[in-house]
């Protein structure tokens, strides 16, 4: 009864179209989850997400869910999750994914799950790193460590939302670094992030995660954004 009249005062809305949720659907009407642009890229080794490190990085694994188009319903969703509080966004991306990650990492053999840092003044500022129930999701469906403390920011920075291409292109290796121990030798991270346009946040993330001696690293995002 409770349930019900929480359900009353506060509807359940589509964080795609904002229209009122059914009671079997939870953060996607069912419409807008037949309308997610999904990528394919697990099913091609040299994809789009792959080849954005050709040259730049050595990637064992590379792909990205769902394609990112202005105006369309995946800037709406990465909108909210990383304005707006919307969590659980992220959580859905993950499960969503569950049947194709279980695929890649019978291959790959992941060690880690290891989220792009925001830094700590950004972290205080959001409330929230918008890759971390993302990142949980992943890590619960094959059933590997999400870590979170490997890799850390250390610089603050604008948002890249506010920066043209070129400033997107040309960030600064030393923004992270890592903080390892002898443990963490020879294991293959696995690294994630929201978005990848010109992959340069993720290529300066990974050089980072590869001064551990042995690293083998891959990545995946949320979206796949044409630059």
């Amino acid at each position: 009864m409770i349930k019900n009249l929480i359900n009353l005062l506060f509807p359940k809305i589509c964080n795609g179209c904002d229209s009122l949720l059914l009671t079997n659907e939870n953060v996607l009407c069912s419409s807008c989850r037949h309308d997610l642009p999904f990528t394919n890229h697990h099913s091609v080794k040299t994809n789009e997400t792959y080849k954005k490190f050709y040259g730049r990085l050595p990637v064992s694994h590379a792909s990205s869910i769902v394609y990112f188009h202005k105006q369309g319903i995946v800037q709406e969703l990465i909108h909210k999750l990383k304005y707006k509080g919307a969590e659980d966004i992220g959580a859905l991306m993950g499960d969503l994914y569950h049947p194709e990650l279980t695929r890649i990492h019978a291959t790959e053999k992941f060690d880690e799950i290891i989220p792009v840092p925001l830094h700590p003044k950004r972290l205080r500022e959001r409330g929230y790193n918008q890759v971390t129930r993302f990142g949980l999701s992943l890590s619960e469906g094959i059933a590997i460590r999400f870590n979170d403390t490997l890799l850390e920011r250390k610089q603050y920075s604008k948002t890249q939302t506010k920066k043209s291409l070129l400033g997107r292109t040309e960030i600064n290796t030393s923004l992270f670094d890592v903080r390892f121990s002898e443990k963490d030798h020879d294991k293959h991270f696995l690294l994630i992030d929201d978005v990848i346009t010109s992959g340069a946040t993720l290529e300066a993330c990974g050089k980072a995660i590869l001064k551990i001696p042995g690293a083998k690293l891959s990545v995946i995002t949320i979206a796949y954004a044409h630059s």
